[in-house]
């Protein structure tokens, strides 16, 4: 019953708006960087020498450029120092991924800068895999408990605590908005004092990566509310136990 309770009931409702918008963020990606892919910027660069360039107008020499499989795989790697950009960006001379690549140059620029959020964020990623590894084992187990009447406030209590090491999810999320955010207003502004695109191609830049940054506000309003559904989950199978 506990099973079928957790995967069955109303409160997916919950989440439902989150899957709607997550899903509508990924379409919006998807057809606004297909749609900026068939405008060559008028200067002729390719994604790979705009990141090079950019890389070295900042002093970043050291900072290596490398070609990765995969369609918008593109990131960048504080551990090896490496720009990686994947088969539709590297050497391509399209707009959207060109806006891209600009984008990945503004985190290894963050990085070198010591920029305080991307600090926070590197500081977070090992306390929340930890955290979102274990909040699932521990709600279900604490939900077992609470199954126990002599036992349901020790239950309550362990799902409660997995409640709150998922909710570091939510504070990971919600400090990558503005390292994405910033990356991506560093990237337009590059692009566009160094000349590298012209006025309308920066607009179409900065399209795509605006769809893109709407992928992880998503992300974070789908985390927000899995939290409160789980929430309503442990209070709801918490009052039963305690009537049982």
């Amino acid at each position: 019953m506990l099973f079928g309770y957790y995967y069955f009931d109303w409160t997916i409702i919950i989440v439902l708006p989150a899957i709607l918008f997550a899903l509508y963020a990924q379409f919006k990606v998807n057809s606004t960087y297909k749609k900026y892919s068939n405008y060559t910027n008028r200067n002729g660069y390719t994604a790979r020498e705009v990141a090079r360039r950019i890389l070295d107008s900042n002093g970043l020499y050291n900072v290596q450029i490398e070609h990765i499989s995969g369609n918008l795989t593109d990131h960048y790697d504080p551990k090896s120092n490496v720009i990686r950009l994947s088969d539709s960006v590297d050497q391509s001379t399209s707009v959207a991924a060109i806006g891209v690549a600009a984008h990945e140059v503004g985190h290894a620029i963050q990085h070198a800068e010591g920029y305080t959020p991307i600090k926070i964020r590197s500081a977070l990623v090992p306390v929340t895999n930890i955290g979102s590894s274990m909040s699932m084992i521990l709600i279900m187990i604490g939900l077992v408990i609470v199954g126990i009447s002599e036992a349901s406030d020790i239950g309550f209590g362990i799902a409660i605590l997995g409640l709150l090491a998922y909710c570091l999810v939510a504070v990971f999320q919600f400090v990558t908005l503005p390292v994405e955010f910033n990356a991506s207003n560093r990237a337009l502004r590059t692009l566009e004092t160094q000349n590298i695109l012209y006025g309308d191609e920066v607009k179409q830049a900065k399209e795509v990566l605006g769809a893109a940054a709407m992928t992880y506000v998503a992300a974070l309003v789908s985390t927000l509310l899995t939290i409160l559904r789980l929430l309503v989950i442990i209070l709801n199978v918490s009052g039963r136990g305690r009537k049982n």
